[in-house]
C-alpha cells in the first residue's frame, strides 16, 4: 500500500510541475507587458479539491484589480489550452507580507530585509534562522540573528521568506 502511495505522490508531483510550467509560459507574456512579476505557481490538492494558485507582485504592490485582470487573462488562456485534466479552483493573489523567497533573484532583492530561512540540515547547529539578510552571492546566504552572523550555503536552504518584525 505504501509503495502505491509513493507512486501516486510522484505522479502528482510530476503533474504539478508540468502544469506549473504550462501556466508560467501562458502567463509570462501578459506579466511582462504589464510590469508584473510571477512569484510562484502551485497546483495542489486539498481534501477532494484541486487548487491552481498563482502569486504575483509588482513594484509598489499588487492590488485586487491587478489580480482580477491576471485571473481573467489566465482563465481564458487555460480554457484555450485545457492543460489541466480535472476540475480546479483558480486563485490569483499577492504573495503577502511574508513573501516567499523562491529564486536567487528574490534573495538578491531581499538583502537588508528581515527574513526567515530554514535549512535541510543544521548549519552552526541550527535549522532555522530569523534575522536580517546581510548578503547573498548565489552561493551563500548571510543572516544576522541577534548579533551573530550565520553564513548558510544556498544549496542547504530548504525555504525562505520575508518575515514581519513585531
Amino acid at each position: 500500500m505504501e509503495a502505491l502511495r509513493s507512486i501516486d505522490d510522484r505522479r502528482i508531483s510530476s503533474l504539478s510541475e508540468q502544469i506549473k510550467s504550462v501556466v508560467e509560459s501562458l502567463l509570462q507574456p501578459y506579466l511582462d507587458e504589464n510590469g508584473i512579476e510571477l512569484v510562484d505557481v502551485e497546483y495542489v490538492k486539498e481534501g477532494s479539491n484541486w487548487f491552481l494558485r498563482v502569486y504575483v507582485d509588482k513594484e509598489g504592490g499588487i492590488d485586487i484589480d491587478d489580480c482580477g485582470r491576471v485571473s481573467e487573462y489566465l482563465s481564458e488562456k487555460l480554457d484555450e489550452k485545457d492543460p489541466i485534466p480535472s476540475a480546479y479552483f483558480l486563485e490569483v493573489s499577492s504573495p503577502g507580507a511574508e513573501r516567499p523567497l523562491k529564486k536567487a533573484q528574490d534573495y538578491h532583492k531581499a538583502v537588508g530585509e528581515h527574513v526567515f530561512i530554514s535549512t535541510y540540515e543544521p548549519v552552526n547547529g541550527l535549522k532555522e534562522f530569523e534575522g536580517t539578510l546581510l548578503f547573498f552571492d548565489d552561493e551563500t546566504v548571510e543572516v544576522e540573528v541577534g548579533k551573530k552572523r550565520h553564513q548558510i550555503p544556498f544549496n542547504k536552504v530548504a525555504s525562505g521568506r520575508l518575515a514581519i518584525v513585531f
